[in-house]
């Protein structure tokens, strides 16, 4: 039988392949030839997988065995759409996958045998960093607006999106808080019609989140990054306290707030307007152009997509499908490889997630069980977020596509919280004898 971290190496060798045939694919239907050079690409990017494989095989030789090779899979997935898009950005986008695997190695060695419960003792310090990071777009030089939202930080040609940072941050603080006060919130206070109000002094740091959440929607004007962070504290705060009432009255206030500021912010409101009405001429060009053209392009791939390459997506000098790098990939995906292909991609999707929550369900104390189960929801709703918005499901949001879309930042932050994931698993699956544990009532292993 073979052990976890042979499976985790053979299971990257399929990641590989894609990238090779997906080169094979755009080099047959650009040039109608075959090129060595397909392999080589193969090859460097297996080489990257493995190094990654060796550091966790050396570190962590108990972790979960499939968790890093389907974010292969979804990274051999980005790269090929990228070059395919432009081959410039695909080579940026190899080198952030470096940076990416670099701090992933990092994290991995500093924070193994359990290092990482040590995050919990600096949860207030972590969460005053990672809010106030995602303040930094709106300030003077270094910020700016994109396409009416204030996400990235310019440093000289560098960007970088604090929101990927933040989502981190923002668990470990909830992961440690509520690991904490989880009993309080559902044994004390008073009930006020059916559902229990705990005490201010336990329920009023969560209300500051539910604040920052609503303000930073108001400074970013960006609806995607508030509700990937509100849904994952509803989500946490579901978890720790198995009290549905929690996560509907924050749903209920958070939609409130929402709608709010939908209406009496202009940005917000326009991509609310653009998603209600995506083919209405009058909105063109903007937002609904955008969204107009993804439905277009998706509708066009059918089931088995128009093939590599053959995507229209610019007119000319003119893009025909906005942001296709980055926002609309998901549009470009399905209309390449069809309706077959873009389900692939969802189900890899649901089985990276599902594979967190697993290690969350095996994590035993109540810190990793929320942090695996935070950074996996965070995973969870950023695809939803970006696919939902891409197929009008919900208002389309700047997002990115975890692992697949363009972003040095995204795919940066996105390993080290896979460093974070597979840190827990580690400590979970040990079949060494059971650390001790503070006592942490029910959730705690017997």
């Amino acid at each position: 039988m073979l052990s976890a971290r042979n499976r985790e190496l053979l299971a990257l060798v399929p990641a590989a392949l894609l990238v090779t045939a997906g080169f094979a694919a755009i080099f047959i239907q650009s040039d109608n030839r075959l090129s060595s050079v397909s392999l080589t690409y193969g090859a460097f990017f297996l080489a990257l997988c493995l190094a990654g494989h060796m550091v966790i095989r050396r570190a962590l030789p108990n972790a979960d065995p499939y968790l890093f090779p389907l974010a292969a899979a979804l990274a051999s997935i980005g790269i090929v759409m990228l070059y395919r898009i432009s081959p410039t950005l695909a080579r940026q986008q190899a080198q952030w996958m470096i940076v990416g695997l670099v701090l992933f190695s990092i994290t991995i060695v500093v924070y193994r045998r359990g290092r990482y419960l040590a995050l919990e003792n600096y949860r207030y310090l972590i969460a005053i960093f990672g809010l106030g990071s995602m303040v930094l777009p709106r300030l003077p030089v270094i910020g700016g607006q994109e396409n009416g939202a204030y996400l990235a930080v310019h440093v000289g040609s560098i960007s970088f999106q604090p929101a990927e940072l933040g989502k981190i941050a923002l668990v470990i603080f909830l992961a440690s808080y509520l690991r904490d006060n989880r009993q309080l919130l559902v044994t004390a206070g008073r009930r006020v019609l059916g559902v229990t109000i705990p005490p201010m002094k336990q329920f009023g740091p969560l209300l500051l989140v539910w604040g920052t959440a609503m303000a930073l929607l108001l400074l970013t004007r960006e609806i995607g990054t508030s509700l990937m962070f509100f849904a994952a504290f509803l989500a946490l705060l579901y978890v720790a306290t198995g009290r549905a009432s929690f996560a509907v009255v924050g749903g209920l206030l958070f939609a409130a707030g929402a709608y709010y500021l939908g209406t009496h912010v202009a940005h917000i409101h326009d991509r609310v307007t653009a998603w209600e009405h995506p083919f209405d001429p009058k909105l063109y060009p903007g937002i609904a152009f955008q969204l107009a053209n993804g439905l277009f392009a998706q509708a066009d791939g059918g089931l088995l997509g128009v093939g590599f390459g053959q995507s229209i997506i610019r007119n000319g000098g003119a893009f025909l499908i906005p942001v296709a790098d980055s926002d609309s990939i998901y549009a470009v995906i399905t209309d390449e490889i069809g309706l077959t292909g873009a389900v692939a991609l969802l189900v890899t999707y649901l089985m990276l997630i599902a594979r967190g929550l697993k290690v969350a369900t095996l994590a035993r104390d109540s810190f990793s069980k929320l942090l695996a189960t935070g950074l996996s929801f965070v995973i969870a709703v950023q695809v939803f977020v970006i696919v939902g918005g891409v197929t009008a499901v919900i208002p389309l949001t700047g997002v990115t596509l975890p692992f697949v879309a363009y972003g040095g930042s995204s795919v940066v932050m996105n390993f080290v919280l896979l460093a974070l994931l597979l840190l827990v698993s580690d400590r979970a699956r040990d079949p060494g004898p059971r650390r001790a544990a503070r006592a942490d009532g029910a959730w705690e292993a017997p």
